[in-house]
């Protein structure tokens, strides 16, 4: 008998997010493979998800559907802290010909809500979705310096320090001294902490700055780019970094 309650709905959020890691649509038997159920109880999950447009059957198996975008919509519209956002990244893109972010931690989770990089850059080292290396990261130490003390440790004590390079700190009290400068000079910054090829720098949004009206959001503009690249130009890539999170006040 397929299972019921919190079981199901936990499968039936793992059959989604197999589907999503996938390169392509997946078969109802792969699915079932990856999720550790019954084929019946795969199909039985399978099926509400696609009558919701969770997913979509193809003649290959089962890929993301329709609903999908429709909720990366909502999530904008809910934690957008400015309006025109995209507009806005993509003036920061252009002004330092560096990818650049929109992060949000709210509910104990730091989102990286909207970016300029191609879903097909593969190589980019930041995606939409949950981020679970803000130590690593500088919209992760922007939004952290931010947050009081006792939500940044229940924030560390549940996602970790994973060490990811050489240059990560995992260390909870050299943390907090970084996050200290954080505080002290404006903007956070990374040089190869989350990837070895990459520098990232960020500034958090002022505090009322946005239209969601939420009150434990807090907001981050980041950009990301090559390490020799960031280093040819810093002052001019944090103008423009500065210049953008001014334009969200």
């Amino acid at each position: 008998m397929p299972p019921t309650g919190p079981q199901s709905v936990d499968r039936a959020l793992a059959i989604l997010d197999a589907v999503a890691d996938a390169a392509g649509p997946v078969s109802a038997k792969a699915l079932a493979r990856r999720t550790g159920c019954s084929l019946s109880t795969a199909y039985h999950l399978l099926a509400p998800l696609t009558a919701r447009g969770y997913l979509v059957r193809t003649a290959q198996g089962f890929g993301l559907g329709p609903r999908i975008p429709g909720l990366h919509r909502s999530l904008l519209r809910q934690l957008e802290p400015a309006p025109r956002m995209a507009d806005l990244l993509t003036r920061l893109r252009r002004a330092t010909g560096a990818e650049a972010y929109h992060t949000a931690y709210r509910g104990g989770l730091i989102t990286v809500v909207d970016t300029t990089a191609p879903v097909t850059d593969a190589a980019n080292p930041f995606t939409p979705g949950r981020e679970t290396r803000a130590h690593a990261t500088a919209h992760g130490k922007a939004l952290l310096a931010e947050l009081p003390r006792p939500l940044r440790r229940r924030y560390l004590a549940e996602h970790g320090m994973a060490r990811l390079t050489g240059a990560t700190i995992t260390s909870a009290e050299l943390l907090e001294a970084e996050l200290s400068r954080v505080r002290g000079q404006g903007f956070a910054l990374s040089v190869g902490e989350a990837d070895p090829s990459y520098t990232c720098l960020a500034v958090a949004l002022p505090r009322g700055s946005g239209g969601d009206g939420d009150g434990d959001a807090v907001h981050a503009l980041s950009v990301s780019l090559a390490t020799g690249e960031f280093r040819r130009r810093p002052q001019e890539i944090r103008s423009a970094l500065a210049q953008a999170a001014a334009d969200c006040g």
